[in-house]
């Protein structure tokens, strides 16, 4: 358990934490205090050097319902100033998660509007329920999906982000599978026992490896080939090779047993 009002940090002995939004009587609607939350208990995750990876999921029927409404009131009686501070915490929430340092695998059920895309969409993996709907709400109050805009991009491509932020249509986990934002979707039903074989997946694979490959892919960006590009990606393999995971992973590989992170992990 943890000491916030509107998250659950959980740690599992088996080496990553769950992230849970927890203002279930508010389908887990964003405010001020619950964005200044996350951005410390990501804080703490990062801190943490026993974690492997993160999950991130919300509490009840929904994952979330965006940001909340009388929040969204109250911002709108302040001045521009202030509604300028109120954007800077909720970006430096999402590039904080977007750059975390372990992987992350948002699980998606029920609604998933406003903000709550940009959540899933700065995570590196997320997974839902194919009745699970999803919306990018904000012109149907006036408003737009500014700050998370940049890693709606990233997730789903530039033409099916201006679709969905243009008509606010809702969408199913069906089709948020199709367009990037969830890597699978399954029946709501399957969802937990699903999000538990994801676990054991990534139970499999080194902590340090998978760290590594997250820096690898955040420098890669998208592709493009350049000399400095090349020397990066030479210089990444070298060091992990003589890395203490690495040559515990090779060693493991050649003498035909599992390495030392999967036989560290207790049986059931």
């Amino acid at each position: 358990m943890s000491d916030f009002n509107t998250l659950e940090l959980i740690t599992d002995s088996r080496g990553f934490a769950t992230l849970w939004l927890s203002r279930e009587a508010k389908n887990n609607a964003f405010n001020a205090e619950m964005i200044r939350e996350l951005i410390i208990a990501l804080d703490r995750v990062q801190g943490d050097p026993s974690l492997r990876f993160l999950l991130l999921r919300g509490r009840g029927k929904h994952f979330s319902a965006g940001a909340d409404l009388a929040w969204m009131q109250q911002s709108a009686e302040l001045d521009y100033h202030t509604n300028l501070d109120d954007a800077r915490e909720l970006a430096e929430l999402m590039y904080n998660l977007a750059k975390l340092k372990i992987p992350t695998l948002a699980v998606v059920q029920g609604a998933a509007y406003g903000g709550a895309l940009g959540l899933i969409s700065c995570c590196d993996m997320a997974i839902g329920a194919d009745d699970a709907q999803f919306c990018l709400s904000e012109v149907r109050i006036g408003l737009a999906p500014a700050v998370i805009s940049p890693f709606v991009v990233q997730a789903i491509g530039e033409r099916a982000a201006r679709r969905y932020a243009l008509t606010a249509e809702r969408f199913d986990g069906q089709r948020a599978r199709e367009i990037g934002l969830l890597a699978d979707s399954y029946p709501a039903s399957e969802l937990d026992l699903q999000v538990q074989l994801w676990v054991a997946n990534l139970l499999q694979n080194s902590p340090a490896a998978m760290r590594a490959s997250k820096d690898l892919l955040r420098e890669v960006g998208n592709g493009a080939l350049t000399p400095a590009l090349r020397r990066y990606c030479e210089n990444a393999i070298a060091r992990i090779r003589v890395s203490t995971e690495g040559q515990e992973g090779l060693r493991a590989f050649l003498q035909k047993r599992p390495p030392s992170w999967q036989a560290q992990e207790p049986r059931s």
